[in-house]
């Protein structure tokens, strides 16, 4: 029997769906698989492991992102998880199936509905106020308690990076070093636990093709239990203007560093608000949030260096990755 017949039995027998089929690749989720599946009722989305993957663990970031989707639906705004299939019989690979979001991702090109400033402050908003539903969730009660390690939640990531980029040196960035102390040296004794998205930015939700509606949070294959106050300086780090020009992956930037966009410190004090946490020592989380990222791509400016991969991407972390470590110490000095 082919995979085709074996997903409509399967959609039948599990969700009592009718004529299942996969129709296509969606844009959207860098690291994972979004594919549209129609059925005679309604669309849905299969999320699944990179198609090229071999590795026998590759679909754990889809099964962690439908455990953290299925315990917060209904209080966070995100797709409703309808099955997790773990088994390799019906497609030759686990999957997810879930509600499909008519929206759109936003990264450098607003909707042309509402292509100005105050929308995309609406949504600035918006997403200040989600990202501090999910810090406030009762992760407890929802039985996530097994899905991560907050004792020491930055030490370790700080620690952890710093071992990679000694044990796999690229280029002479000695901030990454100095920097990398200065997080260890100061980090919070006993910051908040929650829920961390790990990603969460504009490009990660889905937002309405209309109006100015932030429709679901996406993309959640690196969430863990730890610092949520992590999250919310990655969401600033890439919004507003700032001194340094032309900062980091500019090209993310083009809708959130517009003129008039709102700005990061009203951004924070939403979601302190809505989420009740203390955001008194952000300018460590906004130190962390740049140099975290910036430890992590020199990873791929490394592979360039040395000729493995050659993109623009990859290329432009020559600049990238210092511009990221410039403003990751402007952060630890309260400058953003």
């Amino acid at each position: 029997m082919s995979t085709a017949n074996n997903f409509q039995q399967w959609m039948q027998a599990e969700l009592g769906l009718t004529n299942a089929r996969i129709e296509r690749e969606l844009s959207g989720g860098n690291s994972n698989l979004t594919q549209l599946v129609s059925t005679d009722s309604r669309a849905l989305v299969l999320r699944s492991a990179p198609a090229a993957t071999i590795s026998p663990k590759a679909h754990l970031g889809v099964q962690r992102e439908a455990r953290f989707m299925g315990a917060l639906h209904g209080s966070v705004k995100v797709p409703q998880v309808l099955a997790w299939c773990e088994s390799t019989d019906v497609l030759g690979y686990p999957f997810a199936v879930i509600e499909h979001v008519s929206g759109v991702s936003i990264t450098d090109t607003m909707p042309a509905a509402y292509d100005n400033a105050e929308s995309i402050n609406t949504l600035g908003r918006q997403l200040a106020e989600s990202l501090a539903s999910i810090a406030a969730a009762p992760w407890q009660e929802l039985g996530l308690t097994d899905m991560g390690k907050p004792d020491r939640f930055l030490q370790r990531q700080v620690e952890r990076w710093l071992d990679i980029r000694r044990g796999q040196p690229t280029r002479d960035l000695p901030e990454i070093e100095r920097l990398g102390q200065w997080l260890l040296d100061n980090c919070p004794p006993a910051g908040p636990v929650g829920i961390v998205h790990g990603d969460f930015h504009l490009d990660n939700t889905l937002c309405s093709e209309s109006q100015p509606t932030m429709l679901a949070v996406i993309d959640w294959e690196m969430a863990t239990i730890g610092d949520p106050l992590a999250d919310l300086g990655l969401f600033l780090m890439f919004w507003g203007p700032r001194p340094l020009e032309k900062p980091g992956f500019a090209h993310v930037q083009a809708v959130t560093r517009r003129e008039n966009v709102v700005a990061r410190r009203e951004l924070a004090s939403i979601w302190a608000a809505a989420s009740g946490l203390d955001i008194e020592q952000l300018d460590y989380y906004m130190c962390f949030a740049f140099w975290r990222l910036a430890a992590i791509v020199e990873g791929a400016y490394g592979l360039f260096l040395n000729g493995k991969v050659d993109t623009p991407y990859a290329r432009g972390l020559e600049y990238d990755v210092p511009a990221l470590l410039t403003e990751a110490a402007m952060a630890a000095q309260g400058e953003w």
